[in-house]
């Protein structure tokens, strides 16, 4: 959630350095067009489907045999959409705590039977979990509270301000990984919400000064991670071109890869990766840029720059405040191979939920 203008970066972040490793590329005509289209928006955007509580659509997760849930920092909301965009009955409000409201962010869902989260003498498994900029973890048990999550850690003393959340199974067993933006780190807590001291993890001493992780996303066995430049108050990111890096950690926070920097990336934030169906993107790793609304390709090996995603008539996919990009799950109208974004446009005050297709 903004607290200021939308500040533009100057400088940019190792373009040279880039460029060398990744080889440059642009789009050319064997590269695939796609179609995008909003499917729900909070009224201030044309869309088949209006939903008030869309406001500043955040992060996106798909309940493997359901439905899309958003993250909606504006509302401190979480909906559920299907693959045409109609809304589901079920709303969960995201609880705020002494410090202030939650102001969601990052969403995983928790197949597992860890992540307990208990209320009113009851216990149960948190099958969403959520990250916010007020500092907090929250989990939704439907048995627990049917339609309001339940705060299972609270970082506000130590100023955390979440943006991004993932969920992945370590050596040590399973984690969640929060990107914290203020204090310029990657917070981990075990099964059971308890904040792990990991020294060094998810560290990269090469990037320049005043950049911090951003958003956060297992793909495979790995967690990539998006650097944005940080303002002035350490908790809203610097919108400018180049301005960002995506590093590929292990799940114990080694530094594994470099996989982008400078160049296209400007203020990155939601990342997934490409099915073998997508076109000429198919299997690259995709970053979407919250500073310009596009979204980059890049080898999942090499690192190397494969171009924009482009819409019909060539020109490039532009989403205003593009926050969470994810593939569907084959059911419900959501099909594998079309990616589905939440966004806050005009400067976060609104909402959209989308989907590009082939």
């Amino acid at each position: 959630m903004k607290r200021h203008g939308l500040l533009l970066g100057i400088v940019t972040l190792g373009i040279t350095a880039f460029l060398a490793a990744c080889g440059g590329s642009s789009n050319n005509s064997m590269d695939t067009h796609f179609k995008s289209t909003i499917l729900v928006s909070d009224g201030a955007v044309a869309a088949a489907h209006v939903d008030p509580n869309l406001k500043n659509g955040w992060g996106i997760v798909f309940n493997p045999k359901g439905v899309v849930w958003v993250a909606n920092n504006g509302t401190q909301t979480s909906t559920l959409y299907d693959g045409n965009g109609v809304p589901q009955s079920l709303i969960v409000t995201i609880p705020a705590v002494a410090s202030g409201p939650a102001n969601p962010t990052g969403i995983v869902f928790n197949g597992s039977t860890d992540f307990v989260v208990s209320s009113g003498g009851k216990s149960g498994t948190g099958l969403f979990i959520f990250a916010g900029e007020g500092g907090t973890i929250s989990a939704w048990s439907p048995g627990v509270l049917p339609t309001t999550a339940v705060t299972a850690f609270d970082g506000s003393s130590a100023n955390a301000v979440y943006k991004g959340l993932a969920l992945a199974a370590s050596s040590s067993g399973n984690r969640l990984y929060a990107a914290d933006f203020h204090n310029a780190r990657v917070d981990v807590f075990d099964k059971t919400f308890t904040k792990l001291s990991l020294p060094g993890a998810f560290q990269d001493t090469s990037l320049p000064a005043g950049f911090a992780p951003f958003g956060i996303q297992a793909i495979g066995t790995k967690i990539y991670v998006a650097f944005a430049k940080q303002d002035a108050t350490l908790h809203d990111e610097v919108d400018g071109p180049g301005l960002g890096a995506v590093d590929v950690f292990d799940t114990d926070g080694n530094l594994l890869q470099r996989l982008a920097q400078g160049g296209p990336l400007n203020a990155p934030w939601g990342m997934t990766q490409a099915p073998a169906n997508f076109g000429s993107l198919s299997n690259d790793i995709l970053v979407g840029n919250f500073g310009d609304g596009t979204i980059s390709a890049f080898d999942p090996t090499s690192g190397k720059f494969m171009g924009k995603l482009l819409q019909a008539d060539g020109s490039n996919f532009v989403q205003q405040g593009l926050w969470g990009i994810a593939f569907g799950n084959g059911v419900d109208s959501q099909p594998v191979n079309t990616l589905f974004f939440a966004a806050g446009p005009n400067h976060e005050a609104d909402g959209v939920y989308g989907r590009i297709d082939m």
